[in-house]
């Protein structure tokens, strides 16, 4: 067999692996959207690497848009075979990948007015709601932690991954010429000390392994400082200097562990008294898939349900519907704290509330997560005295913050941690995906000290033969 690493190969996002067998069955691990790769992001989404058509099942590991993003135009351009995930993965992905579609459908057509006015050609949307409704008809369900056949020489299993809801590593077990092969895919793992969720779940023994590694080079803050963090910040801002916080915050998970967060402060009566927006109708409907999912929290948060039953509400929290009463939050001169996607401030509301309130020494703009070196936030973070945003230049006046310990992605000691209930004698390979080369460089060294043998950073549409003499990529 053989697999071809077709997206979030020394970057980031864009999660897309495709596995051969011998006998041509092909197996697609995750089929996500690139995000904030400047110029190049359109071009790298309009171009798989593969034919869609080809391809026979495809395999979820969970529904943030870098994994998902996608499967409607892969779906639009020839791929009719069952999508497997979890029960929450699917929830989640209908309410993303319909949102995703409609920010299609707005961009394109905002694009076209200018493109048309200059007498270029005009662009077409990613997909469409059409695409969107056509893919969800081809998703299946597989619980947690029971092997699933999906051909007579190919068994699936999904353990939790720790990292959102419904998020799963990925086993597969391979019958090829009478030889049974392992191979496992992390999809994105949680932190062991998560806020919310519980502790990722060990994985059957594998032959390869395929780990992503956003922070392979990285050491996350104890979370217990997290909530204190949070605190002051809000303090400072808002009752000290009377300023605004803005939180560019991803809708699934992100959202959620503040809003988690912010409820504990309100519990132990240190919540600042100032107003709470949610600035995202993606992020209600994701919150309420977190409420019909209990069982999915880690011990904490169930002993705080024994005296608050509703973890994502307190006093002072709003969500904003409505784009008029999401323009009025910026022409409000009052101090208050808002909470909006996207979480690399690359689309969204927040980018409009970011240009507002950059310009102010007052306002901070706080972020809760990794960003792509090449979008807004990443700028924001790498501390560029100006930005372009909406096509403009800002001075970035307003004071940028960030609380690395609120990743859902686990730090390094995570990562060691993950693969610990491996042995690596056992290991022929390692891919390190979902990750910037010079992370991956340092933490392949780290496996190396762990007893892996064999660790590969993949290049885009790099392909590997596995269970061949020799392990060199196949140009």
């Amino acid at each position: 067999m053989k697999i071809a690493f077709h997206g979030a190969a020394q970057n980031v996002t864009g999660s897309k692996h495709l596995l051969t067998l011998n006998k041509g069955l092909r197996i697609l691990l995750d089929c996500g959207m690139f995000q904030g790769m400047g110029d190049n992001t359109d071009e790298m989404n309009e171009e798989f690497g593969f034919n869609p058509a080809e391809v026979d099942m495809l395999i979820l590991s969970h529904a943030h848009i870098d994994h998902c993003g996608l499967i409607p135009r892969l779906v639009a351009e020839g791929f009719n075979g069952p999508i497997y995930c979890t029960a929450p993965t699917m929830a989640l992905a209908r309410i993303l990948l319909l949102d995703s579609a409609k920010i299609q459908e707005q961009d394109t057509e905002y694009s076209n007015r200018h493109r048309s006015r200059k007498g270029l050609e005009l662009l077409k949307p990613l997909y469409t709601d059409d695409d969107v409704i056509q893919a969800l008809g081809l998703f299946k369900i597989v619980e947690y932690n029971e092997e699933f056949e999906l051909d007579p020489d190919v068994s699936l299993l999904f353990t939790d991954a720790g990292h959102i809801v419904g998020s799963a590593a990925i086993s597969l077990k391979i019958k090829e010429e009478g030889k049974t092969t392992s191979l496992a895919f992390s999809g994105d793992v949680g932190g062991y000390e998560d806020m919310l969720l519980r502790a990722p779940q060990n994985f059957p023994q594998a032959d390869y392994i395929l780990l992503e590694s956003t922070y392979g080079d990285s050491l996350h803050k104890d979370l217990g400082s997290t909530v204190d963090q949070l605190r002051e910040i809000i303090h400072q801002t808002c009752m000290l200097k009377g300023g605004k916080v803005i939180i560019p915050a991803f809708s699934v998970g992100r959202t959620q562990e503040i809003i988690y967060a912010l409820n504990v402060l309100d519990l132990n009566g240190t919540l600042p008294d100032v107003l709470y927006y949610i600035d995202s109708p993606l992020s209600e409907k994701a919150t309420q898939v977190l409420r019909d999912h209990p069982d999915i929290y880690n011990p904490d948060v169930k002993e705080t349900q024994k005296i608050d039953h509703d973890i994502f509400s307190f006093k002072n929290l709003k969500f904003v519907q409505s784009v008029e009463e999401s323009k009025a939050l910026n022409a409000d001169p009052r101090p208050c704290v808002i909470i909006s996607a996207s979480g690399m401030a690359e689309a969204g509301r927040v980018k409009h509330h970011i240009k507002n309130n950059i310009g102010s020494q007052k306002n901070t703009i706080l972020m809760v997560g990794y960003c792509e070196p090449n979008s807004l936030g990443g700028r924001l973070l790498n501390g560029q005295p100006f930005v372009s945003i909406f096509g403009e230049e800002y001075d970035v006046k307003a004071e940028v913050r960030s609380i690395k310990s609120m990743s859902a992605h686990g730090d390094y000691a995570d990562l060691l941690k993950f693969v610990s209930c491996q042995d690596p004698a056992l290991v022929s390979s390692v891919f390190l995906v979902h990750g910037e080369l010079p992370v991956q460089q340092r933490f392949r060294e780290k496996l190396l000290e762990r007893g892996f043998v064999n660790v590969q950073i993949p290049e885009r549409h790099q392909e590997f033969q596995l269970n061949a003499a020799t392990r060199e990529p196949v140009s």
